[in-house]
């Protein structure tokens, strides 16, 4: 019998045609404006993708579809991206942070969650070790 395809499940934070330049331009703290920018252009080569906004404050390049191991559920997702929140950049370079162990004993100052990557400022790391960590995620996929 021929597996079921099923529908990917409807997830509220989207692609938009919001400009992501426009965006980074607009955040305040100078700093974090300009790794976002480091950051922006660091993907952009390691993808050879266009960015894209997704809902009003996250950047993705390239599309994926994952499906989580535990429920079977199935999402179009980016296949690597990143945020500049409030209190950190979010780096979204992997389903499983944890399996980049070795390369994040060398990073320097950060913190992780499930899939993300939480760097005050690319000052505060090794910034060949971050190209490393996205070409690995990037060959994960």
């Amino acid at each position: 019998m021929a597996e079921k395809k099923s529908k990917p499940a409807e997830i509220k934070t989207k692609p938009t045609a919001a400009s992501v330049e426009e965006f980074l331009n607009s955040l305040q703290d100078e700093q974090k404006r300009k790794d976002s920018f480091e950051i922006l252009e660091m993907m952009k080569k390691a993808t050879g993708e266009e960015p894209k906004m997704w809902g009003s404050s996250m950047i993705g390049f390239g599309d994926n579809r994952y499906k989580s191991p535990a429920t079977g559920r199935e999402v179009d997702w980016f296949l690597i991206g990143f945020a500049p929140r409030k209190a950190n950049l979010s780096l979204y370079l992997a389903v499983d942070i944890q399996k980049q162990a070795a390369a994040l004993e060398k990073l320097g100052k950060h913190k992780t969650g499930v899939g993300c990557l939480y760097i005050n400022k690319l000052g505060d790391i090794d910034l060949e070790v971050l190209k490393g960590m996205i070409q690995a995620a990037l060959k994960s996929k």
